[in-house]
Order: structure tokens, then sequence, then C-alpha cells
């Protein structure tokens, strides 16, 4: 599986951005996709993920009820809605695949995207 990420970019603190993360080859209804963002010399930390199956969603607590995790199963692609952007959320943002489920640490996905750049200015 090969995952392609995109959507991110510049934009003013409160403004919005839709993340996409295109996979090419078959996800199974057992695997889980998340999303990471990563900062220059820090740990990659979870952002959402959820179980492409059932649809269940699952967040980091510094962004709930702010971004939404969706996928489509017709267009092989995970999304992240992200609303209420701050200054802090500011980061590369990878997608990733953990064929064995649920995940919430980086080690145990197995594909990731090349990420995509989110600024937030104040």
């Amino acid at each position: 599986v090969q995952l392609q990420a995109s959507g991110g970019g510049l934009v003013q603190a409160g403004g919005s951005l839709r993340l996409f993360c295109a996979a090419s080859g078959r996800i199974f209804s057992s695997h889980f996709m998340g999303w990471f963002r990563q900062v220059s010399g820090k740990e990659r930390e979870f952002v959402a993920g959820i179980r492409w199956g059932v649809g269940n969603t699952y967040y980091a607590d510094f962004v709930k009820g702010r971004f939404t995790i969706s996928r489509s199963s017709a267009e092989n692609t995970v999304y992240l809605q992200m609303n209420s952007l701050k200054p802090e959320d500011t980061a590369v943002y990878f997608c990733g695949l953990a064929r064995r489920g649920y995940a919430r640490t980086p080690g145990e996905y197995d594909h990731w995207g090349q990420g995509t750049q989110v600024t937030v200015s104040s």
C-alpha cells in the first residue's frame, strides 16, 4: 500500500484546512488509518485515527472538538478536517496505515505517506 498525503498549506489562526490521504492498494476492514504530526526536533505524535471497517474514530485530546477524521471506501481516502486552527497546530502532518488494527504510536504503523506541511499564522 502506498499513501499520498495532501491538502496542507498556510492558514490564519481560526481558519480551516482539509487534509487528504489517498491510498493505492487494498485497505482491509481490519486496518487502522491514522494521522500524526511532527515538529522539527520532536517526536511524531498521534492526532486522530479511524478503524477502516466500522469507522470508529479516535482523537488526541488537543484536537477533540476541532478536528474530524473520516474515510471514503469508494475513494480509498482518509480525510482530516481541521477547524479552529491554532498556531501550535503548525507541523508536518503524516498519514499512516496499521495492518494490525487500532494504533496510536508510530512504531505500530506499517505504511506512511510523505507528509504535508500545515502552517497556522497568528
